[in-house]
């Protein structure tokens, strides 16, 4: 790699001269010597081969065709080596968010909007997809983070844990336990079972049913909530989600009931992860501060 013959100061002092029309006056303005100003400008005048300037006796100096042309070049880099290396600003606040398509809906619209609303110039792309899929995105660089349930993640991952949500009974209203206060799963062993069928959401949702002893009948996998919500709401079965909903209408107008599960089934863990090996971009670190907060602030 070659060498970069010059450093920042050689250039804002070549630069100086160029604004104020004379060493002399470079050198106030920087609050350094003349003969510094002199020596930089003839080092560049030596390493390009040409005058950077023309001198005129006792009226200053004005910048050669060349000169010119450098100059204006070298201001440029100037300019982009000082934003590249300034305190980060809100503008350059970037991130690419993996979305668990059946968790995002809820709270991804909203974290987002939360945190362009204390970084103003900030943006978040969202991408959406299962756990599988963006955990390798994860990995991958592909994504720099990602909003997902704890749910089969490797040890090759930052997990910070989000909020803790216990998962909900999702009935029609003319279900004879809609007025239940908390539903016993084995007493909806019998009713057809419509469930997500998402790699990892499925083997959640069984696994609460055979640890409370019993079998469910799956009658329709999907993997959209409202699509859920929908079949329960006409008739095709119960349902059972992570996230609570606060409101009971669906898409076609229909209505469900929420209900919470009797005893302590093992919560879902909503989590932002990151590569473990990766060192946290400014954009994480804050998003992540203004996921922590919104979802504290969260009934």
């Amino acid at each position: 790699m070659q060498t970069i013959p010059f450093s920042f100061r050689q250039i804002d002092y070549l630069l100086a001269v160029a604004e104020t029309g004379s060493t002399a006056a470079a050198a106030r303005r920087l609050n350094v010597s003349q003969p510094s100003i002199s020596i930089a400008v003839a080092q560049f005048e030596a390493h390009f081969g040409a005058p950077m300037f023309l001198r005129h006796p006792g009226r200053g100096m004005d910048p050669t065709p060349f000169g010119r042309d450098h100059i204006a070049r070298l201001k440029a880099l100037r300019a982009e080596a000082s934003a590249l290396l300034s305190p980060v600003q809100d503008a350059a606040l970037r991130l690419r968010l993996g979305v668990y398509s059946t968790l995002g809906p809820r709270y991804a619209p909203m974290l987002m909007r939360r945190f362009t609303e204390a970084h103003p110039g900030a943006s978040v792309t969202p991408v959406e997809g299962d756990i599988e899929t963006l955990s390798a995105a994860v990995r991958s660089g592909e994504i720099d983070m990602a909003l997902v349930y704890d749910l089969g993640l490797s040890q090759d991952f930052t997990v910070s844990v989000l909020a803790s949500l216990p998962p909900i009974a999702v009935l029609p209203p003319d279900h004879a336990l809609a007025t239940t206060d908390r539903i016993d799963l084995r007493a909806l062993a019998d009713d057809p079972l419509v469930l997500v069928g998402l790699p990892h959401s499925r083997g959640y949702f069984l696994s609460l049913f055979h640890a409370a002893g019993v079998h469910p009948r799956v009658a329709v996998e999907t993997g959209s909530i409202e699509m859920l919500r929908a079949l329960v709401a006409n008739g095709f079965g119960v349902g059972l989600l992570a996230t609570s909903l606060p409101y009971d209408r669906t898409y076609d107008g229909r209505q469900v009931v929420e209900r919470p599960l009797a005893g302590t089934p093992p919560p879902s863990r909503v989590v932002l992860i990151r590569a473990a090996d990766l060192r946290p971009s400014e954009a994480m670190l804050r998003f992540e501060a203004v996921a922590r907060r919104c979802l504290a602030e969260e009934p």
